[in-house]
């Protein structure tokens, strides 16, 4: 009983906020600096028939609300005791496939149990940083698990990082130990080749058998004859504790060292697996990096929470994608939004309805391709979700509505801000103000003792990230850097980067919107939006760099058509760069700050440039 009062308290506590910030947004009377892209609003209609889809599953769904709610930062759980839990209750099951092998519960349990006492063995107590520099394989995910039950921190590397910016990494998290395999271990051997002292006083271990590395030793020879019942350490573990380092992409700079706590991912995890609702017959596909934490705190907590599978592979192919998918036979799959595009880039097949899978997991799913995506490939159930690796908030698509990122049952608050200047506005008092449902502004979330931001490892990139004196003098709100609608509702639609929205001819122009009609075009692979700075001009001009798909060309009067169809003359790209190949992360995000630097300078820029033509309506070479 004691249980129930105090879960059905929290859900009248949200009820309660909701109420107040949404007579709050109806009341809020000026508002500068609107915002105004296209997108849907979310009715009282919309949530009741999403609920309707809830009512079978409340059995299910009400141990998550019950973890969630009673879940404080000061609270002896981590995932490493999320984990051996799960273990003891399906200890048969089966939890890790790879390509050529597949561990259950019981067995992956004691693996990593073995794992930790390795680790313990070389010195790692807790709080000592571990690095991973890893491909996807089992023996790394096992290994952050293992982390986990001892207490010591993982830091997962990016394997695509290499030279200067991965030597800013590892001095970023200083780890006692770095753990590596596949290219790791390449990368390690130059790094020490460049920089002797970087790597010194760090054991190097191999993840691998047979390393042929003078300096690296064989991690299983410390671990495979160590005791495989749990360890005492991991009951004792809080969950504010550290749980693992992730690095931010470095799309705008070098990398920052973001700090997953176990409070934050044990929210995540019982958080999203009440929206999915996976079982213990679900077998979960993920082909996202281990370094990102679409793999391991989105894919990885909705399988512990409900005892699935965790399918492991090395890399995503778009041509053989599906293929993977039958090969394990996979029900979910994570996404982030690049890579359904380029599923549908792929020609039509008589399969694409052909596979088991009956929902999938992500972020990022552009509006304009969310049905043709469903329709192709028969996926009815996406689960569109908003977070970011040092965010304080999320949202979960759990009503199954088009379009949005989701609800929020927390407070949180949509500003107006200056997306030229990228500051927020402030009125006469010195304080922000709310925007209106519909508009778009600066999404924050407070920052308190049950919402903490867990940040960086820099306490100076830490402060870049929290705004100060918002409504209240004293008061501290995380700062997303991302324009949303408010939607009603506790919903919102993510509309763009603030650093990527600009504004010319007195508008704001948001890139999101202008590269999702762009990807409408059936001859262009890709297309990146950004806004150039001109002499003798306010704000920005347009710019997009787009690659052709292969075997197509480059219909120029077919592209102007377009744009000036489906957008305002304001937000008509002015001008438009043909590029080889277009840059990305290992998580297929767009590299925009060196394209932004070159802008149309002809010093720098040797590819094919087009100009628009306002008069004619049409692109022309640019010389």
């Amino acid at each position: 009983m004691t249980l129930i009062k105090t879960v059905c308290t929290r859900i009248s506590l949200t009820r309660r906020v909701y109420l107040f910030l949404y007579k709050k947004t109806r009341d809020s009377s000026r508002r500068p600096h609107k915002m105004t892209v296209q997108g849907k609003t979310v009715s009282a209609i919309d949530i009741a028939k999403g609920a309707l889809g809830f009512l079978p599953d409340v059995p299910h769904i009400l141990p998550s609300l019950a973890s969630l709610a009673l879940l404080r930062p000061h609270s002896r759980r981590s995932l490493g005791l999320l984990f051996q839990e799960t273990a003891r209750k399906y200890a048969k099951s089966a939890f890790l496939k790879s390509e050529q092998q597949s561990w259950t519960y019981g067995q992956a349990n004691s693996i990593c149990n073995q794992m930790a006492r390795g680790l313990l063995s070389m010195g790692v107590k807790p709080g000592d940083t571990v690095g991973l520099l890893s491909a996807n394989r089992p023996e790394t995910l096992l290994a952050v698990i293992a982390c986990a039950k001892l207490g010591a921190v993982a830091a997962l590397l990016n394997i695509n990082q290499q030279g200067a910016v991965q030597a800013h990494s590892l001095k970023l998290v200083k780890p006692r130990i770095i753990l590596a395999c596949d290219r790791g271990l390449d990368i390690l051997k130059q790094l020490e080749a460049e920089d002797s002292a970087l790597l010194k006083g760090i054991e190097l271990l191999s993840l691998q058998t047979g390393s042929t590395h003078l300096r690296v030793s064989d991690f299983r020879s410390a671990w495979c004859t160590q005791p495989v019942h749990n360890l005492a350490q991991t009951a004792q573990i809080t969950a504010s504790s550290p749980c693992f380092y992730i690095f931010t992409s470095g799309t705008t700079g070098l990398p920052k060292a973001s700090v997953m706590s176990h409070y934050r991912w044990l929210q995540a995890a019982s958080g999203m697996s009440t929206a999915v609702r996976l079982t213990a017959t679900d077998v979960f596909y993920c082909c996202l990096p281990l370094y990102h934490n679409n793999a391991l705190t989105v894919s990885l907590g909705v399988v512990l929470a409900s005892g699935a599978c965790f399918a492991l592979d090395e890399k995503f192919s778009a041509s053989q994608f599906w293929r993977r998918i039958s090969h394990y036979r996979a029900t979910a799959f994570c996404y982030i939004g690049e890579l359904l595009r380029y599923l549908l880039n792929q020609a039509p097949h008589m399969d694409d309805q052909n596979h088991e899978i009956r929902l999938i997991l992500g972020n990022g799913l552009r509006p304009e391709i969310w049905d043709d995506f469903e329709n192709r490939f028969g996926i009815h159930q996406i689960f569109e979700f908003y977070g970011a690796s040092e965010s304080n908030l999320g949202f979960m698509n759990a009503f199954g509505l088009k379009e949005t990122v989701g609800f929020c049952p927390m407070p949180f608050e949509v500003i107006a801000c200056d997306a030229d200047s990228e500051q927020v506005v402030r009125n006469s008092h010195g304080f922000c103000e709310t925007v209106g449902r519909g508009e778009v502004g600066l999404l924050i979330s407070e920052v308190t003792e049950l919402r903490p931001f867990d940040g960086y490892t820099d306490p100076k990139a830490n402060e870049g990230k929290l705004l100060r004196n918002v409504f209240k003098r004293g008061d501290c709100w995380f700062n997303s850097g991302d324009l949303v609608r408010r939607q009603g509702w506790q919903h919102i639609q993510f509309v763009d980067r603030l650093g990527d929205t600009f504004r010319w001819k007195g508008e704001n122009v948001a890139t999101s919107e202008v590269e999702g009609v762009l990807a409408k075009l059936p001859f262009l692979e890709h297309a990146v939006v950004y806004g150039v700075k001109l002499e003798g001009f306010d704000g920005r001009a347009g710019m997009a760099a787009v690659a052709v798909k292969p075997g197509a060309k480059l219909d120029l009067k077919a592209l102007a058509a377009h744009v000036t169809s489906h957008l305002p003359s304001y937000a008509v790209p002015m001008y438009v760069r043909v590029l080889q190949a277009v840059e990305t992360t290992g998580t297929f995000k767009y590299q925009k700050t060196q394209l932004k630097k070159e802008g149309i300078d002809r010093n720098v820029v040797d590819d094919p440039l087009y100009c628009f033509n306002a008069t004619t309506r049409s692109y022309v070479a640019l010389v």
